[in-house]
C-alpha cells in the first residue's frame, strides 16, 4: 500500500519515525516539517546563532533519520527523542566552536571615554591599576579577557558570552572565578 502525502500527515509521531526508517522519501519530508519549529528552536536557544543553528538542526535530522530504526516508543514520545537528538548535537557544536580570542590591548578601544583629567583620580587609578596588572597577568586568559570586557569595558555577561561565543553560564563563571582570584590576590598584597 503507497502512503500519500495527505494521509502522512494523519499518521501519529511513532508511525511517521517507522516510514522514515523505512526510507519513505515523502514520510520523511513530512517528518521534517512536523518538527522543525521545535528543532531549529531548541538549536537556536543553546548556539545563539541562526547559522549554526540551521546546521544543528540539519544534522540533528540526519541523525533521527539514521536511528530511525533504532527508536523504542516505550522509552518516551518521538519529540522527546527527536529534541534529545537536538540537544546533542547543538552542544557539540557549541564545544567545537572556538571563541575569537580578543587581545587584552585591543580591549582599551572598547573603554568608555575619561571622565575627567582630575590628578588625585589619575594617580589613584594608576596606583589600582599598578597593583591589580601582575594579578590580572597570572589570571588565565579566558578569566582575564572577561574580568576586563566587564570591569573595564563595561559589558555585561550575557554580551561577553556574545563577543567570547561561550554559553552565558560559561562568561558568568568565568567572571565570577577571575573577580574573586582578584580579590584574593588584592587581600594578600601587603599594605604599604
Amino acid at each position: 500500500m503507497v502512503l500519500y502525502p495527505a494521509r502522512l500527515d494523519l499518521l501519529p509521531d511513532e508511525a511517521l519515525l517507522a516510514a522514515v526508517a523505512l526510507d519513505e522519501r515523502d514520510a520523511t519530508a513530512v517528518f521534517v516539517r512536523r518538527f522543525q519549529r521545535k528543532v531549529y528552536g531548541l538549536a537556536l536557544m543553546i548556539t545563539s546563532d541562526r547559522t549554526q543553528a540551521e546546521d544543528v538542526a540539519q544534522q540533528a535530522f540526519e541523525r533521527a533519520w539514521r536511528h530511525a530504526g533504532a527508536f523504542d516508543p516505550r522509552r518516551g514520545a518521538v519529540a522527546t527523542w527527536l529534541l534529545a537528538i537536538t540537544r546533542n548535537v547543538a552542544i557539540d557544536a557549541v564545544r567545537v566552536r572556538r571563541p575569537d580570542l580578543v587581545d587584552p590591548g585591543e580591549l582599551s578601544g572598547m573603554l568608555p571615554p575619561a571622565r575627567g583629567n582630575d590628578p588625585e583620580s589619575s594617580a589613584v587609578r594608576s596606583d589600582t591599576l599598578g597593583r591589580l596588572r601582575p594579578i590580572l597577568d597570572a589570571l588565565p586568559a579566558e578569566q582575564r579577557r572577561a574580568v576586563l570586557l566587564a570591569t573595564i569595558a563595561g559589558r555585561t555577561t550575557n554580551e561577553i558570552s556574545q563577543i567570547e561565543h561561550i554559553p552565558i553560564g560559561t562568561a558568568k563563571t568565568r567572571l565570577r572565578t577571575g573577580l574573586a582570584k582578584l580579590a584574593a590576590g588584592l587581600a594578600e598584597e601587603p599594605v604599604q
